[in-house]
């Protein structure tokens, strides 16, 4: 059984097809076939069923997945511990980040940039739900954003900082001189929100439910700079964390009172996987005054 082999399979497995599983490989179908046949021999049981041009994991692939990913990840991060033995000027870094904390990346990007410029940094920005994903698949070597309800026992979890959601208003908005708002008011509100993926949008649907009310959601938006936008015409308002906004002078922050809404800023990593010199040099040089942001 060979890493290379284990790498095709794992490929295969996520595309479901063969012929886009070799051309994200960069090799011809016919010997990602062979060598996936290769390691059934060897295995002494089939990985895929075979239909037609389509194919499916068997049972024991479903099995076997986890184990090869392990093991790929394993030598992945071997090779990257040797690397880091050195200095740190080539290599490569791959962020995600939720829209909330851009304000947050920005200044340290800046900062491990100008300090190591031959670091390659890929920034990846998606929702709670898309950063978990590319996460768990190890696409990712970190991710900021804001704590799930629910935590993955297979990933790491450090606090940043917390943030109270708030009520989001345009500044001409009548409401924008309150200085606190109470959850029944807001249901009387036009609503926009985040969709569904965003682990805020799950968080204030949470609240809602919990409390039995049921508010008026005019639109809910996968782009918060465009839900921003909507807010900023004066019909409609939102529910954010206050860091996501603090900074945005052309909207008034309205604080929710009598309920405990605040989120927590993590930054979240794999937990089997070894930690980049470079995620390191890039974590330190997270350090913006967290007043910037209104905290």
């Amino acid at each position: 059984m060979e890493l290379r082999q284990l790498k095709y399979f794992i490929k295969a497995k996520e595309l479901l097809n063969f012929t886009a599983a070799a051309e994200a490989l960069n090799i011809s179908q016919s010997t990602l076939s062979q060598q996936i046949k290769q390691l059934e021999i060897e295995l002494d049981t089939p990985l895929f069923n075979r239909i037609g041009k389509r194919i499916t994991l068997t049972e024991a692939g479903a099995l076997f997945y986890s184990y090869a990913l392990q093991t790929v990840n394993k030598a992945n991060s071997g090779l990257t511990l040797l690397k880091d033995l050195g200095e740190l000027k080539t290599g490569d870094l791959s962020i995600g980040v939720t829209y909330g904390l851009r304000h947050l990346l920005t200044p340290a990007l800046i900062a491990f940039l100008s300090d190591y410029p031959g670091v390659t940094v890929k920034v990846y920005f998606g929702t709670s739900e898309e950063l978990h994903d590319k996460l768990i698949g190890l696409h990712l070597d970190l991710v900021l954003a804001f704590e799930e309800i629910v935590a993955d026992e297979n990933l790491t979890y450090t606090l940043l900082f917390e943030s109270p959601l708030c009520l989001v208003a345009a500044l001409n908005s009548p409401l924008a001189a309150k200085k606190e708002i109470d959850l029944t008011e807001i249901r009387q509100l036009p609503i926009v929100l985040p969709a569904a993926g965003y682990s805020t949008r799950k968080f204030v649907g949470d609240i809602f439910a919990k409390h039995n009310i049921h508010p008026k959601i005019s639109a809910e938006i996968n782009d918060i700079p465009t839900l921003l936008d909507l807010v900023k015409s004066g019909k409609w308002y939102t529910i954010l964390a206050k860091t996501t906004v603090a900074i945005d002078k052309e909207l008034a922050i309205i604080p929710i009172n009598k309920i405990n809404m605040t989120r927590r800023a993590m930054i979240i990593t794999h937990q089997d996987a070894y930690q980049k010199k470079a995620a390191r040099y890039f974590l330190e040089r997270l350090t913006v005054p967290l007043s910037n942001f209104g905290i």
